[in-house]
């Protein structure tokens, strides 16, 4: 018998599927839902005329148990096992998606304390996942939120929302299967959340309608003008991931990787640009220091404040704190 993943035969189909795919839909891609190894998805990009991405399925837990345990450990370790791909193939990296947060990829032990920590009822798991959506994983916590997003987005690989976590929603846990992460999305306050002019009753899913994530709360309406909502904040990391090349398109390298645990650091580096990422995942401030390969003017991408370099970075991480520094190059 077999599995199925990675047979000769399904990689000849899929070969045949990107020509057709290139020569009759241009500018389309294929993305690979494979649940497995990094080292066991790179085959199905091949030599770059297989898919064009796919998810990094083992890096998404980890950015939840990095950030309970106070500890990058383990983000680092399956960063580096993640083999290189073809230049004109991409990860695609992901907090959330219409799923649960399947726990396929990690240990025995890792399940049972991502299942305690995040998913103490029993309701709340679902299958070998846990069947929550963003907000209501990191206990509506903005900083929790804010530090799990600027991960995904400096990352290597593009990143994915998942619909309605941009504003916030919550989630259903009584409704059957996935169902409880699938609710109408929340346009605003109104009749069915400006989801649909169907009879309510006609809807595919209830509304969500609790006292802290209610559509008449939690919409994108209340939160487009409002220049602190969760919406504005990630327009803002769009928009700064965009204009900045090396969180595009960057290399990847660890800084300082096990020195402090508790501080995920990290160059993205291009030809026109060296962008500092720093991630406080503790409770407690943090100090944090590093050469720099010339003096010159350090730049917050998400503040915009400055600071005067003269060849060393030295500063104190809030609790919870991050920040896109652009250093001189």
């Amino acid at each position: 018998g077999t599995n199925c993943e990675n047979l000769p035969e399904t990689h000849t189909y899929l070969k045949e599927l990107r020509r057709y795919l290139d020569e009759h839909y241009p500018g389309r891609i294929l993305l690979c839902e494979a649940n497995q190894w990094p080292e066991d998805v790179r085959p199905y990009f091949g030599n770059g005329d297989e898919f064009h991405m796919g998810f990094h399925f083992p890096a998404m837990p980890r950015i939840y148990m990095s950030m309970r345990a106070g500890d990058a450990s383990s983000l680092i370790d399956i960063l580096n096992r993640t083999p290189a791909i073809p230049e004109n193939c991409q990860w695609c990296t992901f907090l959330r998606n219409h799923d649960e947060l399947t726990l396929e990829m990690v240990t025995p032990e890792e399940r049972d304390t991502m299942w305690r920590e995040y998913a103490p009822e029993p309701r709340m798991r679902l299958n070998l996942g846990i069947r929550r959506r963003l907000a209501p994983l990191l206990e509506n916590d903005p900083r929790k939120i804010g530090l799990a997003n600027l991960l995904l987005f400096t990352l290597p690989g593009s990143p994915i929302i998942y619909y309605g976590d941009e504003i916030g929603m919550g989630d259903n846990i009584q409704l059957f299967d996935r169902n409880g992460v699938r609710t109408p999305m929340q346009w605003n306050g109104g009749v069915n959340a400006g989801f649909s002019t169907a009879a309510p009753e006609n809807l595919y899913a209830p509304l969500i309608d609790d006292e802290q994530y209610s559509y008449r709360v939690v919409n994108v309406a209340s939160q487009d003008p409002d220049p602190q909502s969760r919406l504005s904040f990630t327009r803002k990391l769009v928009r700064v991931r965009k204009e900045n090349p090396a969180l595009v398109k960057g290399s990847f390298a660890w800084v300082q990787p096990g020195v402090n645990p508790t501080v995920a650091a990290y160059l993205r580096e291009c030809p026109e640009q060296i962008v500092l990422a720093l991630h406080n995942l503790s409770n407690q401030s943090q100090p944090f220091a590093m050469s720099l390969p010339k003096s010159g003017t350090v730049k917050d991408l998400l503040s915009g404040e400055t600071i005067t370099a003269d060849g060393m970075l030295r500063l104190t991480l809030a609790p919870l704190e991050f920040r896109w520094l652009e250093l001189p190059a």
